[in-house]
C-alpha cells in the first residue's frame, strides 16, 4: 500500500480512493503529466484541498485529478469533503463552475518571473510550483529576447569617479 500522506485541509471524511466515483459528467481530462506532476506536490505538501464528493449522487463533483493522484501514489485514504446539492442542475453547474474559474485567471508573467527566480527557491525542487524547468526556461527566454531587443541608451561616464560593473546587466562604466 501507499505511503501515508499529511492532511492540512479541512475534511467532513477519510475515505478510500478507489471508492470514489468520477462524476460520468466530468468534460475536463487530465494528462498523464499532470497528474505525475501533482501527485509529486500532494505527496511532498500533503492534502491541501480535500476531494469533493456529492451526497445527492455520490459521485466526485471537485478533484478529480486529486483523486488520479491519489490513485498514482496508492494512498490508502483521501480527504473528502460530502457536500449537498440541492438537485443535479446545481451539482453539474458546480462542477463545471470548478473547472472554468480557474481557466479564467490571468497570469502576470513579470511578477511569476519574479516569483520563479527569487533566492527562496534556491536548493529547492522547482517542479513543485507546478512549472517544469523547460517552461520556466521559456519563460526566462522570453524575457531575455525582450531584453536584447531594447534600444542601447548613451550613457555619460564623464559624471562617474569610478570604474564599476552593473551587476544586473554588466555594462562596464569606466573613467
Amino acid at each position: 500500500m501507499g505511503e501515508k500522506i499529511k492532511i492540512h485541509c479541512s475534511h467532513t471524511e477519510l475515505r478510500d480512493p478507489t471508492s470514489l466515483v468520477e462524476h460520468p459528467r466530468n468534460y475536463n481530462t487530465h494528462p498523464a503529466e499532470q497528474i505525475r506532476l501533482l501527485a509529486k506536490i500532494i505527496k511532498h505538501q500533503g492534502w491541501r484541498n480535500p476531494i469533493t464528493v456529492s451526497k445527492r449522487s455520490g459521485f466526485v463533483v471537485k478533484g478529480h485529478g486529486r483523486l488520479a493522484a491519489a490513485m498514482l501514489l496508492k494512498t490508502e485514504k483521501v480527504p473528502v469533503d460530502v457536500q449537498d446539492y440541492k438537485d443535479e442542475a446545481s451539482e453539474v453547474a458546480d462542477m463545471i463552475a470548478d473547472n472554468r474559474i480557474a481557466e479564467l485567471a490571468e497570469t502576470d508573467r513579470d511578477l511569476l518571473k519574479g516569483l520563479l527566480l527569487d533566492d527562496v527557491f534556491d536548493g529547492f525542487d522547482i517542479e513543485l510550483t507546478g512549472f517544469d524547468s523547460d517552461l520556466i526556461n521559456s519563460y526566462l527566454n522570453t524575457e531575455q529576447l525582450k531584453q536584447d531587443s531594447t534600444e542601447s541608451v548613451e550613457i555619460d561616464t564623464d559624471d562617474f569617479d569610478l570604474d564599476a560593473t552593473c551587476p544586473k546587466c554588466g555594462f562596464e562604466f569606466k573613467k
